[in-house]
């Protein structure tokens, strides 16, 4: 009974060790900044909405590191797609490369945009919303295409 109580715990550890993605593969990195690009973006979504208060400095040091992080994950999606991995990226990424990197492009020119509008002052939230609308606009039109949910 004893050796039981043992084996469960352990069999739990090794079946979440199972299936992993190696954190140090492209796409274990390209996930990595997503995660990343995902809770700046909420946290400063929330400021503009009202879900978190409106830290001024706060929200500029969050733009500029979104705009830092979204120059990042596309170096992480090699030329040719490794069919070993299981990725939430449609084969499209692949085969249609140029208007991937030009959705790319587009994110990269939306969070510079936010930045640009951070250096309005005094920062007003109202202002920011339409600049960060764009950058969760271009989000979503790159996940529409190219990603499988």
């Amino acid at each position: 009974m004893k050796i039981r109580y043992l084996l469960l715990p352990l069999l739990a550890l090794t079946l979440t060790a199972c299936g992993g993605v190696d954190p140090n593969s492209p796409q274990g990195q390209r996930q990595a900044i997503f995660k990343q690009m995902l809770k700046v973006s909420e946290d400063l979504g929330g400021m503009l909405r009202g879900r978190l208060a409106f830290k001024e400095q706060a929200f500029i040091e969050g733009a500029d590191k979104l705009d830092q992080l979204t120059r990042t994950p596309w170096q992480h999606f090699p030329q040719v797609r490794d069919n070993a991995e299981e990725s939430r990226a449609k084969d499209d990424v692949w085969q249609r490369q140029a208007r991937f990197q030009a959705l790319a492009r587009a994110m990269e020119a939306s969070t510079a945009a936010l930045v640009a509008a951070t250096a309005v002052q005094p920062l007003k939230p109202e202002a920011l919303i339409a600049p960060m609308q764009r950058v969760e606009d271009s989000c979503k039109a790159c996940h529409e295409e190219f990603r499988a949910f």
